[in-house]
């Protein structure tokens, strides 16, 4: 099993383009540090339903001035707000591509705290002898020996398909064919209940993928995860 950057094609260059957009960091500085309520805003903002500060304060009181939780900081959410709309208020293609490179760029943050930056990597292949490689990068690897890990990343559970299934498994089995470890996991910055509805109706193999959702997206930085 070996590593390979994806192929430097027209899609690659405009993605590119797109992952260095700097509402992507901006987010996902933020996002790295946010608590669940507030992953929740932004991903309901980013949906592109309004763009009005005000009515995003209104439905999530518990995060903003006087009515904010104890524990909450309405600094940091009033900056995920911001940085939200700067997503939303986007044209549909451009919000679409945004955000997925948002999500690879928080999963890429948020594994750098548990194996490090150096081994953290985006737009990789991953080749096995004898196997014709897919066409598609994964997302963002982790690349350790004896330990590597494997992750596609998608905004909303629609994004789960039987491709992306597939793909993930495939590359499960291929790695423990010549006796390698290779974990696999789909994250989505998506309710774990839509996850589990959508999961429900692929017949694709997921069984040994890792399924990690806006509730759990803490663990991808904890040690033994």
């Amino acid at each position: 099993m070996r590593f390979q950057d994806a192929a430097k094609d027209a899609r690659a260059v405009v993605y590119a383009g797109v992952q260095a957009d700097p509402s992507v960091a901006r987010a996902a500085d933020l996002l790295a540090d946010a608590t669940l309520a507030e992953r929740v805003l932004a991903r309901a903002v980013m949906n592109g339903e309004t763009t009005e500060p005000d009515r995003w304060r209104a439905m999530f009181p518990t995060l903003f001035g006087s009515e904010a939780a104890a524990d909450g900081d309405p600094a940091h959410s009033e900056a995920i707000l911001t940085a939200s709309l700067a997503v939303a208020d986007r044209g549909e293609q451009v919000r679409s591509q945004v955000r997925g490179a948002l999500v690879e760029e928080l999963t890429a943050r948020l594994l750098a705290r548990r194996a490090g930056s150096g081994t953290v990597r985006r737009e990789r292949r991953i080749l096995f002898d004898g196997v014709k490689a897919e066409i598609h990068p994964y997302d963002v690897t982790v690349e350790r020996d004896g330990a590597a890990e494997a992750y596609d990343c998608k905004w909303g559970a629609r994004g789960i398909n039987a491709d992306v299934l597939h793909q993930l498994d495939d590359a499960r089995s291929n790695a423990a064919g010549e006796d390698e470890a290779l974990a696999v996991a789909l994250v989505v910055f998506d309710a774990r209940r839509s996850c589990d509805v959508r999961l429900a109706h692929q017949t694709a193999p997921h069984e040994a993928t890792r399924v990690v959702t806006i509730e759990t997206l803490d663990g991808l930085a904890e040690p033994g995860s």
